[in-house]
């Protein structure tokens, strides 16, 4: 009996030792998984054209996204939601619209083993759970809401305050390098400054890098407009052909297809400020250059170098992102995206005009024609769901996945963001997430076309501010209306900046496509409840 004993003893101390033993293989293989996983570092500028980036075609000295595209991927064709809110709300969610069963991919990756730091603009829809916020998803947050100015104002009444890891604070309570504070370059300083802790840690880290730049006021250090000035005496005109043609020449834009003819602002969904109606009349207006005295000319000129200095000084604080990917060693291993959140702005919201662009007392807006410009080949402007508001450039660099130099033609939305990057993370989208569960993606991998293949394209794509401005895809015809009126079709294959409007030629293919919409519009209603 004793040996009987002493036999299933030894049994069961070997069971455990290799159970334990299974245990510690587990821990290792989820160790090692994790340490596989890609950092990702996404940068999303505000209020910046698709042609306003020198890979894209621009006269704006962009040498480090400039990096990214020629070390990484670029797509000719990229939409967004063409407006602040429903682009952030679409890219973090994966949806086009949803609900209270919304969730941020960011949270699934912190889930999954990620350190997630916010640090930037914060906007969502009135759809958007409150557990989707950035303080509730991220082991460190710096946002400010919708807009703010880049220098303190000197009253020190911003018009929206910082929130740092939830709370309120003045620029007293944020770590900053540099004086006087600037917005973009403080946003970059607590980035670096919380990476250290995942990167020491071997952890993988998900960087939302919100900057801000270039959505108005514009503001910029003076040693930055400098690099600018003059360079705009060419006017709008000339510019918007020397764009297109570097685009054509770097191949994001058809030899065949035409610049689209100069755009006025449409501005009836927006009113201007009062004061100064003189001058405000003229501001959503096209003009063409020569036909502007000198000192028009001269003011314009600076406006648009306080803007170009917005974007370089972006520029070089994403160098600097990616000077510390290089320094510590883990670039080949990290995913770094670049885009915009909607085409360049013409909205007059100017407080005054007492000052000129640029400096802290002022809160100047970009023109409906520098506007124009900076969205150049494409028709209209943010909040449009024409092809100037809603398409926009993406680049995405990850060296140890994706070739070096590549342009791709296949249309991506930034609804497909969320999806790749969680199969680029190994993560799966949970059918339950505590209590919530969770509403379906409605975006699909871009995986495919990264990993220089053929993507099954997405049934449609849908864009636009509110039904007010809205845009729907399918294949290559595009319905879209501005500010409600009536529905406008084109065929973006053979005119890809929407100079030709089929809508009286084609009637039963706006119809069809409008009955889809509202097919959709109803379906996301329903699994929003």
């Amino acid at each position: 009996m004793k040996q009987v004993f002493l036999y299933l003893l030894l049994i069961t101390l070997a069971i455990f030792a290799t159970f334990f033993a299974w245990v510690k293989i587990q821990e290792k293989i989820v160790e090692k998984t994790a340490a596989e996983k890609p950092n990702i570092i996404f940068i999303l500028s505000d209020d910046v054209g698709y042609s306003d980036v020198g890979a894209f075609g621009s006269e704006i000295k962009t040498p480090n996204i400039d990096r990214l595209a020629d070390e990484g991927i670029r797509f000719a064709n990229f939409y967004n939601m063409s407006k602040c809110e429903p682009s952030r709300s679409t890219l973090f969610t994966g949806l086009y619209e949803g609900g209270k069963n919304a969730v941020n991919f960011a949270q699934l990756l912190r889930n999954s083993g990620y350190y997630v730091i916010h640090s930037g603009k914060e906007h969502w829809m009135n759809w958007a759970p409150d557990h989707v916020r950035a303080k509730n998803v991220s082991d460190q947050s710096l946002t400010f809401w919708a807009m703010s100015e880049f220098f303190e104002p000197p009253s020190k009444e911003w018009s929206n305050p910082f929130i740092l890891n939830g709370d309120t604070v003045g620029i007293d309570k944020i770590y900053h390098e540099q004086k006087p504070f600037f917005k973009t370059d403080a946003l970059t300083d607590n980035a670096l400054r919380w990476l250290e802790e995942p990167v020491s840690k071997d952890q993988p880290f998900f960087l939302f890098m919100g900057y801000g730049a270039a959505h108005y006021p514009l503001q910029a250090r003076p040693e930055n407009i400098a690099k600018y000035r003059g360079t705009y005496k060419k006017g709008w005109d000339k510019i918007r052909e020397e764009r297109v043609e570097r685009l054509k020449k770097i191949g994001l834009f058809p030899e065949s297809a035409e610049l689209s003819p100069p755009s006025s602002n449409i501005n009836k969904f927006r009113g201007h400020p009062k004061g100064d109606e003189e001058r405000r009349a003229k501001i959503p207006l096209y003009t063409p250059w020569e036909e502007l005295n000198e000192q028009e000319q001269d003011e314009l000129d600076l406006e648009m170098a306080v803007y170009a200095a917005m974007v370089d000084r972006m520029d070089q604080n994403i160098g600097r992102l990616l000077n510390y990917l290089d320094k510590k060693g883990i670039a080949d291993n990290t995913i770094v995206i670049y885009m915009s959140d909607n085409g360049s702005c013409p909205y007059d919201s100017n407080r005054d005009f007492d000052f000129p662009p640029g400096v802290a007392e002022g809160f100047r807006t970009l023109c409906a024609a520098w506007a124009n410009a900076g969205n150049t080949p494409f028709r209209y402007f943010k909040q449009f769901g024409h092809e100037g508001g809603t398409n926009n450039h993406f680049i995405l660099r990850w060296p140890k996945k994706v070739k070096s130099g590549l342009i791709t033609r296949q249309q991506g939305h930034i609804v497909d963001v969320a999806p790749t990057l969680l199969e680029a993370a190994g993560v799966k989208y949970p059918e339950k997430l505590g209590e919530i569960s969770p509403q379906p993606l409605h975006g699909s991998s871009l995986m495919p076309i990264l990993l220089g293949e053929k993507r099954t394209e997405p049934e449609f794509f849908m864009s636009g501010w509110t039904d007010r401005f809205r845009m729907f895809r399918k294949g290559n015809y595009k319905i879209v209306k501005a500010n409600d009126e009536t529905w406008e079709l084109y065929n973006l294959k053979d005119d890809p900046t929407e100079i030709t409007n089929l809508a009286e030629q084609l009637p039963e293919k706006v119809k069809e496509l409008e009955n889809e919409w509202l097919k959709k519009k109803e379906e996301y209603k329903q699994a929003a409840k």
